[in-house]
């Protein structure tokens, strides 16, 4: 595991993962999604580990996947885009399949990939200041793992999907999007209280019971929409619009932020 991108600290019962690129709002590198999954078998294989909280470093949770490799890597064919996309949408299932309690502590931006981990976690709390979106459409792009529908249903998630608007956490809980939303100085204190419902309770007993609520999200459909949605991801990153091709020209000679400021604008809005 790269220590120096995930952080894991195991203090029974709980089992804290940080994921630490600060300077890049903790952007999801290939190799932080490596080092996630390392962190995850770590705890699951934990037995004294009963709940694992995911958390951001500095000041955000997560922006999302690292647009900046995908960018420089030239990605163009729908089967390299199912290559890669593939291993995202297996560490946010292996997040959401984690046989132990999950909670997402959520500060700051929480958006794309950063939102897909948040919402695999079993609850999410956030600060006043956390914004939570899927702008991925703004790029020609979609969510890599089809989750939201799960949490929010249609109407809301048609909405967020389709004009890739970011909602702050007061909207989020109000649609039932995360738990509670909490002062920004108390985030952690809230996070304890909840670790501390949960953890008198057997290893056993949270394993069946989380088994039981993934089973019944599988009735629902949920493995199979999110497979359906890898596929339909890696024919959209593949479509090659002018408006891809333009974002990827910006990023390449003027950087990131300027490729975001010009996606972004076109809808109004400023560029995280």
């Amino acid at each position: 595991m790269n220590e120096s991108i995930i952080e894991y600290e195991a203090v029974p019962p709980v089992a804290r993962i940080t994921l630490n690129r600060p300077d890049k709002l903790n952007a999801l590198s290939y190799a932080l999604v490596d080092g996630l999954r390392d962190a995850l078998r770590r705890a699951a294989a934990d037995d004294e580990v009963k709940v694992v909280v995911l958390r951001g470093a500095g000041r955000a949770f997560s922006a999302g996947y690292d647009l900046n490799e995908e960018v420089a890597d030239g990605i163009e064919s729908a089967d390299a885009w199912h290559h890669i996309l593939s291993k995202d949408v297996d560490v946010t299932l292996e997040l959401l399949r984690l046989p132990k309690p999950t909670i997402a502590a959520v500060h700051g931006w929480c958006l794309a990939g950063g939102c897909d981990l948040a919402m695999a976690c079993d609850m999410i709390i956030a600060t006043e200041d956390a914004k939570f979106g899927e702008p991925e459409i703004r790029y020609g792009s979609g969510p890599v793992t089809m989750l939201m529908p799960f949490l929010i249903g249609q109407k809301k998630t048609n909405e967020l999907l389709f004009t890739g608007d970011a909602i702050d956490a007061s909207e989020a809980e109000r649609i039932g999007l995360i738990n509670r939303v909490v002062p920004a100085g108390e985030l952690e204190e809230h996070v304890d209280a909840l670790v501390a419902k949960i953890a008198p309770t057997p290893v056993a007993v949270l394993r069946y019971t989380k088994l039981g609520i993934l089973r019944a999200y599988d009735a629902m459909g949920l493995s199979q929409a999110v497979a359906a949605n890898l596929d339909l991801s890696a024919i959209l990153n593949a479509s090659d619009t002018p408006e891809q091709r333009e974002f990827d020209a910006i990023a390449a000679r003027d950087g990131l932020r300027a490729a975001l400021t010009w996606r972004d604008g076109r809808y109004g809005r400023i560029a995280v």
